[in-house]
């Protein structure tokens, strides 16, 4: 497996590792992984040594590693590669894509729910992420009257701009924020817990970043994604091309509620969750 960043430096990064160490324990295999990985030469370099060692999988921890693996896939026909969210594709390599929509639309309800100042906000680190429509969608069915604050960072994306963004966000009266910036989503939720700001968790489940002031947490399992791929691949039904994940697929779920939350709307969120499992629509659609 390949990552961008240090493993210990993100819980995010860590489920990936974790969800490597247990493809080795569960098929005896030996597995590799190599941090800080961020440009096509470097990925490469990788690849090569990787191959050199007789791996036939690997896990590139990121959609910036498609373009790339699609590139060189066709030099390495033995081995199949699988990369976490992107468009690229080929024969031997595969996207794995979560429905974020889903799981951002129930955190919008309950930060709709939640807001006293009817202003939410949420932080995004590109515009193309599908949790910014399922957010504001969420928001808007609970409340029509809440005002939903986007701001999106692209190449503003650096701590010192995410933090500076959530200040400026901060000053809109907004009380409740959902930060989908991967890296520094910690960083935002526990600046929200010291501000009295209510928040909702990215990725992991945040409650021990932010304490009593995050809400809930949309959450990717993605150590049993990799495993669930794995399973495909020794069972010789790994295909390339895109894969899509969602609630059904007990890879996304929603986090611990936060005790501030009415009892009554918990239990309709789960309701309303296990609809979606059953039907696969959202409460508008029906």
């Amino acid at each position: 497996m390949i990552f961008t960043n240090d493993i210990s430096d993100q819980p995010w990064d860590l489920k990936g590792y974790e969800g490597l160490q247990n493809i080795g324990e569960q098929y005896g295999v030996d597995v590799f992984y190599e941090e800080n990985v961020t440009n096509q030469h470097e990925i490469i370099d990788v690849v090569d040594d990787f191959v050199r060692k007789g791996t036939n999988l690997i896990f590139g921890h990121g959609h910036i590693y498609g373009r790339t693996f699609v590139e060189i896939a066709d030099e390495f026909p033995g081995v199949h590669f699988v990369y976490l969210g992107g468009g690229y594709f080929d024969e031997n390599v595969t996207s794995l894509n979560i429905n974020a929509h889903a799981m951002s639309f129930f955190a919008g309800m309950i930060a709709s729910k939640m807001s006293e100042t009817e202003q939410v906000g949420i932080i995004a680190a590109y515009e193309w992420q599908p949790e910014i429509e399922g957010f504001y969608e969420g928001v808007k069915y609970e409340d029509s009257a809440v005002n939903v604050n986007i701001d999106i960072l692209n190449e503003r994306n650096t701590q010192e701009q995410a933090v500076h963004t959530y200040d400026e966000i901060k000053q809109k009266e907004v009380d409740v924020i959902y930060p989908v910036v991967d890296a520094y989503s910690k960083d935002l939720i526990e600046r929200a817990q010291e501000d009295d700001i209510y928040s909702i968790g990215y990725l992991v489940d945040a409650q021990d970043m932010g304490d009593d002031m995050v809400l809930t947490s949309t959450i990717q399992h993605i150590d049993q994604l990799y495993e669930h791929a794995a399973q495909r691949f020794n069972d010789d039904r790994l295909e390339g091309g895109l894969l899509t994940f969602d609630f059904q697929d007990d890879v996304i779920s929603l986090g611990p509620f936060n005790e501030d939350i009415p009892k009554d709307y918990q239990s309709l969120i789960q309701q309303l969750i296990m609809n979606y499992k059953d039907m696969k629509q959202l409460p508008m659609e029906h």
